[in-house]
């Protein structure tokens, strides 16, 4: 019978998951939120249907293992370093700023050293799965500003390693801090080595003779093992069960077996994750919440704005206009889910209270619950004010827009907005035609590196019509917008219309939705990545069945004028 209670529990988790899941995807919020609100519903705070919570945690522990070695299979860094300086250095000087701001912050509500310490641990981290998933709703990935959001939570991922580390050392009785810290990275980097030696010769020989039996079910069995076996193996050493998992998820991801892996692993950690999140609800403490709202508001209030000033003054302190810094402080202002582990890990070693520990939790939900407001309002406040004229003075007013164009005659040329991977290869074909062309951009990396070719270009917002002004846009030929940011990509297209009404623009489009507007505002041609990609394989499939080139853009032009079709009866 006992087996059948643990059983209907971990059913009723799931359902809530997935009920609680839907209602956060149905009023567009992160379906963590969705989960946590689940779990506390169905609590022993609150309605009381799962009784074994203990064995519920068990599991979301699980799922925090899993998570660690996924994150280590999926680890790249080469696109970590391809992001620049901004993402390492930004991201460590994030984090160290952060913590000690949180430091002193714990200190105020009642913390000791070592507490404050880890407290302000916990304020440094962001939510990855939050911000990344509302930069992907949003088709801002490949932004200025979601890049470097990207790049310093790869760092914050990182950074969560050392810091599980730290945790047992600091909380055990091993002769002060700095001989516990000592004798936690001894074990750390004796772990690393037994692992280094194991990832080069043992790893790759048992997944090769694995794969060698074709049968996904062992792969993906023999990658569990190898999972908890490390995970285990650290926990034995009195370290994080977490930091082992992560560390062979890292060993893995340097053989030929890590996208495998990866796959195979992926919805396993996906269900734990939910349960992770289930399991957090579960354990809050409702009536501590009601009790007390006035300290998790000021709490929660106080980490945002700590956040969003080190944030916005780091990324300003690199060089990055005023768009792009609003928008990075405003998404790293929440408190992350790894930071819900690294409280867990302190209440068990008995460094936070419950007390204390139900009030990180429920402000790190208020933080992760206001994210995506606050996204969408600094971005209509900037659509709004970006448009006023004495605003956009003020945008201009640090750096010489004009800077690299003055005493060029451009005429009948080009102007590419935004000098992504598009945009790039957009120039590369007009400069072998030797077509004159400028480029407006945002990353003032991006700018000094055209600089360093002596290639035109503005450094700004394609968005500001006083950037416009200085682009030549009465002589233009053509105006390409390549900004994978749909809100900017309408300003730019309305404000260079109305500085020239014939202008020709061709604009990338990221949602459908957007066609109609952009084609109702006299956008000349309107492309969509997604559905010329599809067009191209249909290309490639018709004439591989021997359909002539003439039949097969017969075909092209008919799909295309039928999905038109289909969007006016929409």
């Amino acid at each position: 019978m006992e087996g059948l209670d643990i059983g209907l529990d971990l059913l009723i988790v799931l359902v809530t998951a997935i009920a609680g899941g839907m209602l956060a995807r149905w009023l567009r919020l992160p379906v963590i939120l969705g989960y946590l609100a689940g779990g506390i519903a169905v609590g022993p705070f609150g309605l009381g249907l799962v009784h074994d919570s203990q064995t519920i945690e068990t599991l979301a522990n699980v799922g925090v293992v899993l998570l660690l070695f996924a994150i280590g299979l999926e680890l790249s860094l080469k696109e970590l370093f391809k992001l620049g300086k901004i993402s390492i250095l930004g991201g460590l000087a994030q984090i160290v700023i952060t913590a000690f701001a949180g430091f002193w912050l714990g200190k105020l509500v009642g913390l000791g050293n070592t507490g404050s310490i880890f407290f302000g641990f916990i304020v440094a981290l962001s939510s990855t799965m939050v911000v990344l998933k509302l930069l992907m709703e949003r088709g801002e990935t490949d932004t200025v500003h979601g890049r470097i959001m990207l790049g310093i939570l790869l760092v914050q991922d990182l950074s969560v390693v050392p810091m599980m580390v730290a945790i047992p050392a600091v909380a055990g009785e091993l002769g002060g801090l700095w001989a516990s810290l000592g004798i936690a990275l001894g074990k750390a980097v004796g772990f690393i080595v037994g692992m280094i030696v194991l990832g080069v010769w043992f790893m790759p020989w048992i997944l090769k003779r694995v794969a060698g039996q074709r049968s996904r079910e062992l792969f993906l069995l023999t990658v569990i093992v190898l999972c908890l076996a490390a995970a285990f193996g650290t926990y034995y050493m009195g370290l994080s069960a977490a930091f082992g998992a992560f560390a062979a998820g890292l060993l893995v991801s340097q053989s030929g077996y890590a996208r495998q892996a990866f796959a195979d692993i992926l919805p396993l950690r996906d269900t734990f994750a939910a349960l992770f999140f289930v399991a957090l609800g579960l354990v809050a403490d409702r009536n501590y919440i009601l009790n007390h709202l006035s300290t998790i508001g000021t709490v929660a209030a106080a980490v945002i704005l700590i956040k969003f000033v080190i944030c916005s003054g780091i990324t300003r302190f690199f060089g990055y206009g005023h768009k792009t810094v609003l928008m990075v402080g405003t998404g790293l202002i929440n408190i992350g889910e790894f930071s819900f582990i690294l409280a867990i890990m302190g209440k068990q070693a008995g460094i936070f209270s419950d007390n204390f520990y139900h009030l990180i939790v429920a402000a790190a939900i208020v933080t992760m619950f206001l994210t995506p407001f606050a996204m969408n309002l600094n971005s209509f406040l900037y659509r709004w004010l970006s448009q006023k004229p004495w605003f956009a003075r003020q945008l201009t007013g640090r750096i010489d827009p004009d800077l690299h164009i003055q005493g060029l005659e451009l005429s009948r040329h080009a102007v590419i907005c935004g000098y992504g991977d598009m945009g790039k290869r957009i120039a590369g074909a007009l400069e072998k035609q030797r077509f004159s062309y400028l480029v407006i951009d945002l990353d003032p990396t991006v700018i000094s590196e055209l600089r360093a070719h002596s290639i035109p270009c503005i450094y700004g917002d394609a968005s500001n019509p006083e950037i416009l002004a200085h682009a030549s846009l009465d002589k233009a030929r053509v105006l390409l917008c390549t900004i994978p940011d749909y809100v900017a990509e309408e300003l730019t297209a309305r404000n260079a219309l109305s500085i020239n009404p014939k202008l020709d623009i061709v604009a990338r489009v990221h949602r459908e939705r957007d066609v109609e507007l952009l084609k109702g505002m006299g956008v000349t041609e309107l492309v969509l990545p997604y559905f010329e990609g599809s067009l191209e394989m249909i290309r490639h499939t018709l004439h591989r069945f021997g359909m002539s080139s003439t039949d097969i853009q017969y075909v092209l032009n008919r799909l295309r004028e039928e999905r038109t079709v289909e969007k006016k009866g929409e």
